[in-house]
């Protein structure tokens, strides 16, 4: 767990400076959102290994995130105060960084995979993209935002 609650707060400090290069937004008044997000984060990794269902750790941080920042939740609106000082790009940039460099190590792998894989790639990419649209559109259109 030390190992990732350090990389997480690496790429918090460094989503915090992208944050005030490309947004404005002071790190300062951007910290405690950053610490929400880092916390939210550690507690789904925790959940990961102590509840012995085999579920992905981003379900567990999303529904933790999810119920923190539910109405239900008491002190719902301070944290969503908090958390929406984040850019989602200035928080997605080293996180996309760090997985490019992680990927770097599994290049060997990647190479037995063949041109098989770079198919498979643009289906499931293009296959998310066209039904994210699609589910936007559908709530754009139920909600009356869609002119």
């Amino acid at each position: 767990m030390l190992d990732k609650t350090l990389t997480f707060l690496v790429i918090g400090v460094i989503a915090l400076f992208g944050n005030w290069i490309g947004y404005g937004v002071n790190p300062i008044d951007a910290a405690p959102g950053m610490l929400i997000i880092i916390v939210i984060t550690l507690a789904g990794y925790f959940l990961d290994k102590v509840v012995p269902l085999k579920i992905p750790v981003v379900i567990w941080v999303s529904v933790i995130a999810l119920l923190i920042t539910s109405p239900i939740f008491p002190w719902q609106q301070p944290i969503v105060d908090a958390t929406t000082q984040i850019n989602f790009m200035a928080l997605a940039t080293p996180i996309l960084a760090y997985a490019g460099l992680s990927f770097g190590k599994d290049i060997n792998e990647f190479k037995q995979l063949g041109w098989r894989i770079v198919v498979v790639s643009l289906v499931v990419y293009t296959g998310t993209f066209l039904f994210a649209t699609i589910f936007a559109e559908i709530g754009f259109r139920i909600t009356g935002q869609f002119k």
